[in-house]
């Protein structure tokens, strides 16, 4: 059986005028060949020699996946796919569809893939090719990847989505390396839908699935970069990984897994952004709404996976990011996060750009990797937004300390509709520290910028980043992280304990030397440090009127309150009541209306929690209506 498949092989393989071969480099160390038919079009003389091929073809993979072995774990992998052969670099696969080759019936009965079982799907779902349940860990940055997938899958014909993983044939688990605690989330979630694909029928007898067919479980994102082989390798738990940069290959990858194989791609792009992508937005009737307008990290800070899960730095057009944030407007949507993992390093050279020699960076701040075209800076992208959408509120997240040069802060100054908010990392307060993490700046740096940036935006709000217990931090250095979170007085912090990644410059020069139970004692200690220091920030609003973003019922007084946030991101509620609509005083309509969600209403407030507000609602609002005194002392005489 073995010398007759591979004599019908070499004779296929010697036979150049017949089929043309294609070669993929294959993740599991292995080769796959491709067989291409070169003369099969509509002659019947055509048609019967494809017919004559093809069962070889298939024979032969199937011979090579039982008995053919080499020395050292190599394997000659015939693919059974005949549409595998990509593009370097691009991403895209190309050729023809192995039912092009062959007719429909001739299909069925040579090459039918292995049978899964299944039950009968009813008319709702008969047009889809599966429905889709996803799960998302980590930043902001992989929800907005799930909505990149969705788009992509919907594309497809995956168009539904179930809000249990009982109900779905694909199970998406969108994944976050960035920390331990993060991964043992997913592993268990992971053995949970291993459970529903391995008691499958048994399940759906007893009514606890309602799924057509076993569900096929996907992993996307950080952790499907960094642990691809530990995943594929966990007694079947996983079908398919994707990382960060391959989703356009889910379809593809998807189909693989009805060919017995696992579906795997996990490379690394220098240029995708999905810029032309239009997500399908999670929240459907949500008033905000992220965009992210680059993607990867050339920071190699010492302790962060990022960039060895997430790539280089490239970044949107900036026409995509206008065109995207204009359809978000005319859905509705209100205040946009853009996002990135490095947001402020946003660098659009894709039309003339110039030499990277005037790249400003904070003063006193430096970085180990240079730029070599500069194109469009985060400045000009802000500016430009704030400018066609000024109704609308801008955020962003998560920058570096090192991109904030002048006319960022002056612009962030000047715009209404730029958040008076900015997130400024620090990580440690101790400047050796602060080295071997590779940060780029001093103690005495991140403090001259603080005080830069409060002199330019006095009302500004600032938050930041800490990590407790790095390699070698000593107890005086730790002091001095507290002492650097006292004296600058953040309004918000993510604080965590150290966690040593593989692959980064920490695991491969440093030893992860800090006990764990002291970890845990500094982070407790600076969160009380963080405490002390957060509460003076909300208690000096009281007084103040902000402009509060209504984002729905406050969930301990749903009935009679709203809850919302201010541009620095405090959360507000207030009393429900009919209120003046500035916008309809300038045209003479003193009638007046219950707040909905998506305004913006000005609050007095009146106290503070230390964590949250409370204020009065004087009247619903726009950002550029805000500051406008004339308005103001309409609202005024109507209230009197």
């Amino acid at each position: 059986m073995a010398s007759s498949s591979l004599s019908s092989l070499s004779s296929i393989l010697s036979n150049p005028q017949g089929c043309s071969l294609c070669f993929k480099a294959s993740t599991r160390r292995g080769l796959a060949l491709a067989f291409l038919s070169s003369k099969l079009n509509h002659a019947s003389s055509s048609s019967s020699s494809s017919s004559a091929l093809l069962p070889r073809c298939y024979n032969a993979h199937r011979l090579t996946q039982n008995s053919i072995k080499r020395k050292n774990g190599f394997a000659l992998d015939l693919s059974r796919s005949f549409s595998v052969s990509q593009i370097a670099g691009s991403g895209k696969f190309v050729g023809p569809s192995l039912h092009q080759f062959i007719p429909k019936a001739q299909a069925q009965a040579s090459l039918t893939a292995p049978q899964t079982e299944s039950v009968t799907p009813d008319s709702d779902t008969a047009s889809s090719k599966g429905r889709i349940y996803h799960e998302t860990y980590g930043c902001q940055m992989n929800i907005n990847d799930m909505e990149i997938v969705l788009s992509i899958m919907k594309n497809s014909g995956y168009k539904e989505i179930v809000t249990d993983p009982e109900s779905a044939e694909v199970i998406f688990i969108n994944t976050c390396a960035i920390r331990e605690n993060a991964e043992q989330r997913v592993w268990q979630r992971l053995n949970y839908f291993w459970f529903l694909k391995r008691q499958w029928k048994t399940n759906v007898a007893s009514g606890r699935a309602q799924s057509l067919r076993p569900p096929k479980v996907v992993v996307l994102g950080c952790m499907a970069e960094r642990l691809k082989d530990k995943i594929l390798d966990s007694d079947k738990m996983v079908d398919v990984v994707c990382g960060p940069d391959a989703y356009r290959d889910l379809p593809r990858l998807l189909e693989e897994v009805d060919y017995g194989q696992k579906g795997i791609n996990t490379l690394l792009s220098l240029e995708e952004t999905y810029a032309d992508i239009s997500p399908v937005r999670i929240s459907q009737n949500s008033i905000t709404a992220f965009v992210s307008v680059m993607r990867g990290c050339n920071n190699m800070c010492a302790f962060c996976i990022v960039p060895f899960t997430r790539g280089r730095e490239r970044s949107r057009p900036v026409e995509s990011i206008v065109r995207e944030v204009k359809e978000l407007w005319e859905s509705g949507v209100k205040e946009v996060t853009l996002l990135g993992q490095n947001v402020n390093s946003y660098n659009d050279d894709s039309s003339d750009p110039e030499s990277g020699a005037n790249w400003e960076y904070s003063e006193g701040f430096s970085s180990r990797c240079k730029v070599k075209n500069m194109g469009l800076r985060f400045a000009d992208l802000l500016d430009r937004l704030s400018l066609e959408f000024p109704e609308m509120r801008f955020r962003f997240t998560s920058p570096h300390p090192k991109d904030y040069p002048d006319d960022l802060l002056y612009l962030m100054r000047d715009r209404h509709n730029i958040c008076n908010l900015i997130h400024l990392p620090a990580q440690s307060g101790n400047s050796r520290i602060l080295e071997r993490m590779r940060r780029g700046y001093t103690r005495e740096a991140y403090l001259d910028l603080v005080k830069k940036i409060r002199s330019i935006i006095p009302d500004v709000a600032i938050t930041s980043d800490f990590i407790t217990g790095f390699c070698g931090e000593t107890e005086e250095e730790h002091q001095e992280t507290l002492s650097l979170v006292r004296a600058v007085g953040y309004d918000m912090a993510y604080m965590f304990a150290y966690s040593m990644r593989e692959k980064t410059h920490a695991h491969r020069n440093y030893t992860d030397d800090v006990p764990e139970e002291v970890k845990q004692r500094r982070l407790t200690e600076l969160i009380e440090a963080f405490r002390e220091t957060t509460g003076p920030c909300y208690d000096s609003q009281v007084g103040s009127t902000q402009l509060v973003l209504v984002e729905g019922p406050n969930k301990r007084a749903p009935e009679t309150e709203l809850i919302g946030k201010t541009d620095k991101g405090h959360r507000v509620s207030f009393v429900r009541k009919p209120l003046h609509d500035k916008e309809c005083l300038l045209d003479g309509d003193d009638l007046k209306r219950s707040p909905d969600i998506g305004d913006f209403v000005e609050v007095r407030i009146e106290k503070s929690t230390r964590a949250s507000l409370y204020g009065e609602a004087l009247a619903i609002s726009k950002l550029s209506l805000f500051r406008d005194v004339g308005v103001d002392a309409v609202v005024a005489s109507c209230a009197s």
